[in-house]
Formats: C-alpha cells, sequence, structure tokens
C-alpha cells in the first residue's frame, strides 16, 4: 500500500505542473550568449504566440504519434532529431518564462545557429545537465538530452533578435 501512494505521488507530481502550466500563455523569451551585448528579452505578445512549450512529444499535443506528426508549435522541429551537435557554433541559452499567476522561468533549452546552411539546433538538457530538472518538472518528453533542429519560424525570429544584439568586432 505504502509503495503505492509514493508511486501515486511521484506520478501526479510529474502530470500536475504540466497541466497547470499548460492554461499559461509564454510571457517571456531570453536569449543569452557570450557575444550578446545584453540578454534579448522577446516579450511581444504577436510573436509569443507562435511558440507553445507543451507541443511535441510528453504532451497531449503529440497524441502518441509519430515525430513526422506532432505539431511544431514549440522552438523545435520535432521530426528533425540530429544524431550529433554541430561543430564549432556559437551557442546561446533560450529560457521561456510563463504568468502563473506571477512571471517564472518553465523551460530552458540550447540553440546554435549554422550560417552556413541557414539551420538551427535545439538541445533539450539531459539528466546531467542543468536546466535538467525545471524542464522535466514542466513536461517530461522522454527525448531529453537530444538534438533537433530548430523549427524554420524560431530561425526567422530568433537571428534578427541575435544579429542586432551582437557585440561589434
Amino acid at each position: 500500500m505504502k509503495r503505492r501512494s509514493t508511486v501515486l505521488f511521484v506520478l501526479l507530481a510529474l502530470v500536475i505542473p504540466a497541466r497547470v502550466f499548460a492554461k499559461a500563455d509564454i510571457s517571456r523569451i531570453t536569449i543569452k550568449g557570450v557575444d550578446l551585448k545584453t540578454p534579448i528579452d522577446i516579450t511581444d505578445p504577436k510573436v509569443l504566440a507562435h511558440f507553445n512549450v507543451w507541443s511535441g512529444p510528453g504532451s497531449s499535443w503529440s497524441g502518441g504519434k509519430s515525430p513526422a506528426t506532432w505539431v511544431d508549435a514549440f522552438i523545435i522541429d520535432w521530426s528533425q532529431s540530429v544524431t550529433e551537435r554541430p561543430k564549432g557554433l556559437q551557442r546561446y541559452e533560450v529560457s521561456v518564462y510563463a504568468k502563473l499567476p506571477s512571471e517564472r522561468l518553465i523551460y530552458v533549452v540550447f540553440y546554435e545557429y549554422d550560417p552556413a546552411t541557414e539551420y538551427g539546433y535545439i538541445y533539450l538538457p539531459g539528466q546531467t545537465d542543468e536546466w535538467y530538472r525545471l524542464n522535466v518538472g514542466t513536461i517530461y518528453r522522454g527525448v531529453e538530452g537530444r538534438w533537433f533542429r530548430a523549427s524554420s519560424e524560431w530561425d526567422s525570429i530568433a537571428m534578427p533578435f541575435i544579429a542586432n544584439a551582437k557585440v561589434k568586432a
């Protein structure tokens, strides 16, 4: 009986935060990088409306379907898993905030962009990474610790912000 209660508690702890957060809209996306003058804060509701942390694997949006049919409403193209990390690209930390009712950090990923191919890449922190616990507390996807291609929509929005905020050499 005690074991069943513990299992139930753990399941509720994983499920309830995602259900509570899913009702909250993204309020801000922050991009940090060593080559940026200051962190970039994206707060325009029209821009933020394009992105939803609760899409893709681990969400009710995925519906248990294959990656090719997952909704790309977050910054990741879920159908484009990458086998290894791209080499030699500038890394940016992308933090997602929501109002619950006060603003709170809910998810962090890493973004790298390759100007030669014009593709961006997203890394979902794995078990040994700093942001893993925060992320799985928001939504457990089952693909943590893997690289994916960034959605083309994210690349088209993020790269102009990054280009304008870069420190001039």
